[in-house]
């Protein structure tokens, strides 16, 4: 029974139905967080603002200010965690090329090691780990990916992260302000934006992962409303005692 549905010869068919996507590149993560976070926060900042019986224009300063602090917030916070995730990466590949440089015995031994606890037959995984290490650079790449789990030559970007978090942020807080910048004084508009962008985000997030795009959009949208709907009510409930 053949599990590749092409006319094409098998090796290409594998070519091509065999790919994934970047799981690696820093864009991702803080994007798809980038987008919840200024989504909910700035809905929940706003609703909990407009509980507390507030004019439209303090709500629209309030969700302004949530999303200029929420955005440069995130964006720091990205580039400073990618930065040192990468300072530390290439710290640990410093050891292991000193290791390399002094003790290539041992290394090669040590990966021939690793290859023979894999399956490989002792001869043929001390030949392979001989011709690997012919290569210093590729040596350190291979003892990277093998005791260290990382791509020395992809590695995730500060900058990206912090782009990417920043801008998506942004464009999430901006939802539940826009009805307001465009007019509306009620709350009920701003509100169904957000959480129409909820249940989009959610389905889009779905389009890179095996979720389903119906249960990851119902499930930030009820998280999204959810946060709304309690900072509402306890901007109401401030409303009234401090009034």
């Amino acid at each position: 029974m053949s599990v590749i549905d092409s006319a094409e010869p098998p090796h290409i068919a594998h070519r091509d139905n065999h790919t994934h996507r970047d799981v690696n590149g820093g864009w991702l993560r803080p994007a798809v967080f980038g987008a919840m976070d200024g989504l909910v926060s700035n809905l929940a900042l706003m609703t909990g603002v407009a509980g507390g019986a507030v004019d439209r224009q303090t709500i629209v300063i309030t969700g302004l200010a949530g999303l200029a602090a929420g955005a440069f917030s995130m964006a720091a916070g990205e580039y400073t965690s990618v930065a040192s995730q990468r300072d530390l990466v290439q710290a640990e590949l410093e050891v292991e090329r000193r290791e390399l440089r002094k003790h290539p015995v041992d290394e090669l031994e040590e990966l021939a090691a690793l290859y023979e606890s894999r399956g490989v037959e002792p001869a043929l995984a001390r030949e392979v780990a001989e011709q690997l290490s012919r290569d210093p650079e590729q040596a350190l790449e291979i003892h990277a990916r093998e005791e260290l789990g990382v791509d020395p030559d992809d590695l995730p970007s500060p900058l990206v992260a912090a782009v990417s978090s920043f801008g998506s942020f942004a464009l999430g807080a901006l939802l539940p302000v826009l009805p307001y910048l465009l007019g509306a004084s009620a709350l009920w508009p701003a509100l169904v934006l957000a959480l129409i962008g909820l249940f989009g985000c959610g389905a889009v997030v779905a389009r890179v992962t095996a979720r389903s795009w119906w249960y990851s959009g119902l499930r930030q949208l009820a998280l999204g409303g959810a946060a709304a709907g309690v900072t509402y009510a306890l901007g109401t409930f401030f409303g009234t005692a401090v009034g």
